[in-house]
């Protein structure tokens, strides 16, 4: 069967959004193909060395993010993308498949969200950052959760600018991992629209404070720290009131693990 005309003549620009996201060991463990009107993301056991993993579980993390990256460039093409997870219990290398279904009117928060997939990452955060606002905070979690995900706030470290926060899905399935990617990458893309650098480890089980934020059944999958950067503007005007309004200029974050 061929593939729609919808689908093969945005593959390629999807393809290579997706490879935007995070990676593994800054590898990217994973492989889209297109086949009769869907785009199959797939696990590619070729290039993904498990030392320390061998479930696999960064694996679907950095999967997840890549899904992310796919649908927001189908959006700006004005494609729905519909996603499912893990649909085939035979192909275990099948992490997911997507189908263009409909038209979308792309709106404003994904047109942000595209455009930080192509913004570079800072090798640190900003000197003189500060910690993010219960606002901008809110808005991040508010990111997780619509990617099925929760963050929690931790406890700052003592002298320390950065807001500490977990990232935790509920359950710790193959399906969770992959949620928790998604959820994960909108956060970090949410972040960079909001002039928030972002630091993160996928190793955040036994971080001193996450049970005490998170409920029977949480299962910690990252660990974030997130810094507002305060804009040149406002460092040159230090005589002036403080502004209040939240930037959404550029900003960066910084992969860690």
């Amino acid at each position: 069967m061929s593939v729609p005309a919808t689908v093969g003549a945005s593959a390629e620009r999807l393809v290579v959004a997706a490879t935007m996201g995070p990676t593994v060991h800054d590898v990217h463990a994973w492989r889209f193909k297109v086949v009769a009107g869907l785009i199959e993301l797939h696990a590619d056991p070729d290039r993904f060395r498990p030392l320390r993993d061998p479930a696999g579980r960064g694996l679907h993390l950095a999967s997840g993010a890549a899904l992310v990256n796919l649908r927001l460039t189908a959006a700006q093409l004005g494609h729905e993308a519909v996603v499912r997870l893990l649909p085939d219990a035979e192909r275990p290398a099948l992490l997911a498949t997507v189908r263009l279904a409909g038209r979308h009117r792309v709106t404003r928060e994904e047109r942000l969200l595209c455009a930080a997939t192509l913004r570079p990452s800072p090798t640190v955060p900003s000197p003189s950052g500060t910690r993010p606002s219960m606002h901008v905070f809110n808005e991040l979690h508010e990111a997780a959760r619509l990617e099925g995900a929760a963050l929690h706030p931790l406890p700052p470290r003592p002298g320390g600018v950065a807001q500490r926060a977990v990232l935790t899905t509920a359950g710790d399935s193959r399906a969770a991992w992959l949620r928790a990617g998604q959820a994960l990458q909108r956060v970090l893309l949410s972040g960079t629209a909001r002039s928030v650098s972002a630091s993160f480890s996928f190793e955040a089980a036994g971080v001193p404070g996450v049970r005490d934020v998170t409920a029977p059944g949480d299962v910690p999958q990252a660990l974030l720290e997130l810094v507002q950067d305060v804009p040149a503007r406002s460092r040159r005007r230090l005589l002036e009131p403080a502004v209040e309004r939240q930037h959404e200029g550029q900003g960066n974050w910084q992969r860690v693990g």
